[in-house]
C-alpha cells in the first residue's frame, strides 16, 4: 500500500513526536526556554503505537522520533522498542540534542534505533554556550563518539545555519567528516511565528555554501525515496558527507516524502501549514486503527503543493520544537 497525495507524491517518512519539551534553549527555537502550559498530556506509549502502526500499514517504512528533546520522556527506550517491533519499520531514527547519548547510545542501539541525528550548531564550546544556553559541546562530542562505538548505521551532525554566528565555523564541520563516515547537514534557517527578527538577522541562503562545495570539488548524490530533505554532496578525499537542506530554495516542497505527527495527537501536512487534523480520538483503541488509516488518507490528498515561507506566512508554527521539526 502507497500513501499519495493529490499531486502524486508518496510518502515513506513519519515524524513522531513524542514530546514538545526541550531542555536546550536555543536562539532560533526557545531562546527562553521551554514554557509549561496547562493542557493534554503528551500521546501516551499506546497512542503512540497505534499511531506508527497506522502509518507502517499505509506504506511509510521510516519512523523518526522527534520533539521537542524525544529523550526527556522516562519511558523513551520503551517507545522506541515498541515502534521497532511493528513488521514494517524498516529505519527508525531519532533526532536528538544528544545530551544523553554518552551514556545511553548503546542502550537506544539496542531499543531498534539504527539511525541518529545529533544537533550540534557549533563546534566551539563558547559559541554553543551562547547558541544553545547550555555549556554542554564536550557532552556532546562524546556522544557522537558513543554513537560510533554503539554501532549506529547512519549518524547525522544537524547545525542550523546562521550569519554572523556559526557561518565561519564551515571548514572545521567539513574536517569532521574527513576519516569518519559522517554526514555533515547545514539547515537553512527558517522563520517561525516567535522569532521573525532573529530570522531577519540572521538568515544566509544556502546557496552560499553550494556554491563553496562545488568550488572544493563535492559533487552531489541522487536521493533515494526514504531519504529525508538533505540533498548530499561527496568528495573523493572524504569518507563522510556534507548535506544541504535548503527549504527556501526552488521546488523545496517538489519532492516532499514525509508527514508530521504532533506529541499532542495532530497530523501535520507541512511543517508550515495553517492547521493540525486532530486525530488523538482514534487513538483509544487497537480496533480504531481502519478508521485512523482512512482519516490519514483522506487528510494527506488534500496536501497542499507547497509552503509561503517566501511570503513570510509561517502558518501555526510559533517555534519548532511545537511540530517537532
Amino acid at each position: 500500500m502507497h500513501l499519495t497525495d493529490g499531486f502524486d507524491r508518496t510518502f515513506k517518512y513519519l515524524r513522531l513526536s513524542v514530546t514538545d519539551v526541550c531542555n536546550f534553549k536555543c536562539q532560533y527555537c526557545l531562546p527562553d526556554g521551554y514554557k509549561a502550559c496547562a493542557g493534554p498530556r503528551p500521546l501516551s506509549l499506546d497512542e503512540l503505537r497505534r499511531v506508527a502502526t497506522a502509518f507502517s500499514e499505509l506504506g511509510l517504512s521510516k519512523i523518526r522520533l522527534t520533539g521537542g528533546e524525544p529523550t526527556v520522556r522516562k519511558d523513551f527506550t520503551e517507545i522506541a522498542q515498541t515502534i521497532a517491533a511493528l513488521p514494517n519499520v524498516e529505519t527508525l531514527a531519532l533526532t536528538t540534542n544528544g545530551y544523553r547519548l554518552a551514556e545511553r547510545a548503546l542502550e537506544w542501539k539496542s531499543s531498534g534505533i539504527n539511525a541518529i541525528n545529533i544537533s550540534l550548531d557549533s563546534l566551539s564550546r563558547g559559541n554553543f554556550h551562547h547558541i544553545t544556553g547550555h555549556d554542554r559541546r564536550d557532552e556532546v562530542m562524546r556522544g557522537i563518539d558513543a554513537a560510533f562505538d554503539a554501532g549506529f548505521e547512519v549518524i547525522k551532525i544537524n547545525a542550523v545555519y546562521l550569519k554572523g554566528i556559526n557561518d565561519h565555523e564551515i571548514d572545521a564541520y567539513l574536517d569532521l567528516a574527513k576519516d569518519r563516515a559522517l554526514s555533515i547537514r547545514f539547515i537553512e534557517l527558517m522563520e517561525t511565528g516567535d522569532h521573525a527578527s532573529f530570522f531577519q538577522n540572521h538568515y544566509i541562503s544556502a546557496e552560499v555554501l553550494k556554491t563553496k562545495l562545488a568550488n572544493e570539488g563535492w559533487a552531489p548524490v541522487l536521493k533515494t525515496s526514504s531519504a529525508g530533505p538533505a540533498n548530499d554532496f561527496i568528495h573523493p578525499d572524504y569518507q563522510g558527507r556534507f548535506g544541504l537542506i535548503a527549504p527556501y530554495s526552488k521546488d523545496f516542497c517538489k519532492s516532499c516524502n514525509r508527514l508530521r505527527f504532533s506529541s499532542l495527537g495532530k497530523l501535520h501536512l507541512c511543517l508550515f501549514g495553517e492547521f493540525g487534523v486532530p486525530m488523538r480520538q482514534l487513538l483509544q483503541h487497537d480496533d480504531q486503527i481502519p478508521e485512523l488509516k482512512e482519516r490519514i488518507q483522506k487528510a494527506v490528498h488534500g496536501k497542499t503543493a507547497n509552503h509561503l515561507l517566501k511570503q513570510g506566512k509561517t502558518g501555526i508554527t510559533s517555534n519548532l520544537s511545537l511540530i517537532g521539526g
